[in-house]
């Protein structure tokens, strides 16, 4: 792949992103060698090979900068401020059942801020993508600003462990609330795509628990969130990586608001 180091953050985001899932559409359907990790996790010679291109990509146009990996860890300088958070194959389970719910996540946070992203949904051939102060989807080459809606009402919940607010707050429990029951409707597609598709207009909402600091996973989505203006905050309403954790991305904050409230519900009867 011929790299153009002279392409800004969020392009090379895009094209790295695009690279993995170009790997990940080009693998689906073979029968592919897993790799144990913990917990039931796994991956695929698709995760390891889509990180590896995408690690390529990122080294060939910024061969300073310290990347996370989700499947080969942190390579780089430890102390520099720009680091590259990859996550190559979000939805592994889905993908290794033949299921195209999944998204490959590139991020670059520098000091503090996540300043460029891009998820790719490898199946659609869409890139959600930000420089940290607009977000856009990519589709054939053309360029459409991302416009969050609660319209459709659809609210995504990770129902993956680990749950380190339980039993404070167990995300199953929020589907069982019969104020969520009349005003939303649940979804669960296991893979952070969902929450790209928070920022765009697809879904009202995305929830999740867990330390989500530095998150391979979660780093892309949530800046893409916010670029468009979503409402973002931990599950306690408090600001990110603070508090207790966990994420709600709302598409506006009247959907928060109402989520938040049956949240701190939920936690006040187990205390």
């Amino acid at each position: 792949m011929l790299i153009d180091i002279g392409e800004s953050d969020a392009q090379l985001a895009l094209t790295a992103a695009r690279a993995g899932a170009d790997v990940v559409r080009d693998m689906y359907g073979e029968s592919l060698a897993r790799f144990e990790k913990a917990a039931g996790d796994f991956a695929t010679a698709a995760d390891l090979a889509a990180e590896k291109t995408i690690v390529e990509v990122l080294r060939g146009a910024r061969p300073d900068d310290a990347v996370t990996g989700e499947e080969s860890g942190s390579t780089g300088a430890a102390a520099t401020r720009r680091r590259w958070l990859v996550d190559p194959l979000c939805g592994t389970l889905n993908y290794a059942v033949r299921n195209m719910l999944v998204g490959v996540n590139v991020a670059l946070r520098v000091g503090d801020e996540i300043t460029a992203a891009a998820t790719a949904d490898p199946f659609s051939g869409e890139v959600f993508w930000t420089d940290g102060r607009l977000a856009r989807v990519r589709n054939d080459g053309r360029d459409e600003e991302s416009a969050p809606s609660p319209d459709s009402r659809l609210v995504d919940v990770n129902l993956d462990p680990p749950f380190p607010n339980a039993p404070g707050f167990q995300a199953v429990r929020l589907l069982a609330d019969p104020a969520f029951a009349r005003r939303f409707r649940p979804r669960v597609v296991s893979t952070t795509l969902a929450v790209a598709w928070v920022a765009a207009g697809r879904r009202a909402a995305y929830v999740t628990d867990g330390d989500l600091r530095d998150s391979v996973h979660f780093a892309a989505g949530i800046a893409l969130c916010r670029a468009a203006g979503c409402t973002v905050t931990g599950i306690d309403g408090r600001p990110l990586h603070t508090g207790a954790g966990g994420l709600i991305a709302a598409a506006d904050a009247e959907t928060h608001a109402a989520l938040l409230g049956m949240i701190k519900e939920q936690m006040s009867h187990s205390s």
